[in-house]
């Protein structure tokens, strides 16, 4: 989200009103994601669309998709490159993932599928390589990718590795939103329902209702995860959930064609995702597949820390607090 300053350098909300997929709103931004779009490419990023989301000042840029590797890497980068340019406009760019309530947040949904064999090769969408950054130009291409429909069945049904891998994801889901929702800010995500921001472990053709969704053939969208993740761990977490949905051939179950919320009311039980982040973390450290994910000392740096972020949190008194409880006679 591109926000405004105010005059001791603050938020002061987004730069355009929030109105998804308006060309007005967009346009007033097109100095800035232009600028952003020439950083980008000059850092090997393959930019190919673009609209403004739901939020104030919220633009989506897409880059095109790699090894799970260059695209962290990528992502990396893109996160500097706004903040050089909201330093050059004189605006904050915000991936904190609920500034606003009442709104839609920002999240980061992976699109994901799984790969055998491809090329490597080098694009520079027309400029000099300069000297040392040959790799970042460096795209897989070709292959061919498991999680394709098999040719006698559904052609919205993802391949039997699809389906395994989604049903590791699912599997693995509490522990995976310990990694995908990491602050304490996330959860305001999944609180404020009605948003788009999933809640529960199912998966459908094109259901935004659900955690999971296939959202082409030969992907799926894991939604449960937002613009402050680490991409590197979430990458790691996925692979490991992927894994161990292949070597014990997990079945997702059947996709769910309805409004999950009404499909629940009807009957049906759905795993609901961790509501905070300490609840998140407990699951985390229940699952040892996603924990490898983690290796070395790495696991137990990231609980200490996320742990004692949760801790300070609920050792501090809010604007929630004040408003609420400063004139309460009880």
């Amino acid at each position: 989200m591109w926000l405004k300053k105010d005059v001791d350098g603050k938020p002061n909300g987004g730069v355009t009103k929030p109105n998804c997929y308006q060309i007005d709103q967009f346009e007033e931004l097109r100095p800035v994601f232009l600028r952003v779009i020439e950083y980008s490419r000059a850092m090997g990023l393959d930019m190919i669309q673009g609209d403004h989301e739901d939020a104030p000042g919220q633009l989506e840029l897409n880059f095109q998709f790699d090894d799970a590797l260059r695209t962290a890497d990528r992502l990396t980068t893109y996160r500097q490159i706004c903040a050089q340019v909201a330093r050059e406009f004189n605006l904050i760019a915000c991936f904190m993932t609920k500034p606003f309530m009442g709104v839609s947040a920002s999240g980061c949904h992976h699109n994901l599928s799984l790969w055998r064999n491809g090329d490597e090769q080098v694009k520079t969408f027309g400029m000099e390589t300069l000297p040392g950054l040959e790799g970042c130009f460096t795209y897989r291409k070709g292959g061919e990718n498991t999680f394709l429909p098999q040719p006698d069945l559904d052609k919205r049904l993802p391949g039997t590795i699809g389906l395994n891998c989604i049903g590791g994801v699912i599997e693995h889901l509490g522990a995976l939103t310990a990694i995908g929702c990491s602050t304490v800010n996330s959860y305001r995500r999944l609180w404020d329902t009605g948003l788009w921001a999933p809640v529960y472990a199912d998966w459908g053709y094109q259901n935004r209702t659900c955690g999971l969704r296939v959202s082409a053939p030969g992907r799926f969208e894991y939604r449960a995860v937002d613009s402050m993740v680490n991409p590197y761990l979430m990458a790691g977490a996925i692979l490991k959930a992927f894994d161990d949905g292949i070597k014990r051939n997990l079945d997702p179950g059947e996709p769910e064609s309805r409004n999950l919320y009404e499909a629940m009311e009807a009957g049906k039980q759905v795993k609901k995702l961790p509501m905070s982040l300490g609840d998140a973390i407990d699951r985390l450290s229940e699952d040892p597949v996603i924990q490898s994910a983690l290796p070395g000392e790495m696991y137990s740096l990231y609980t200490w820390y996320k742990r004692d972020e949760w801790e300070k949190f609920l050792a501090t008194t809010t604007s929630w607090d004040i408003e609420t409880y400063l004139d309460c006679l009880p």
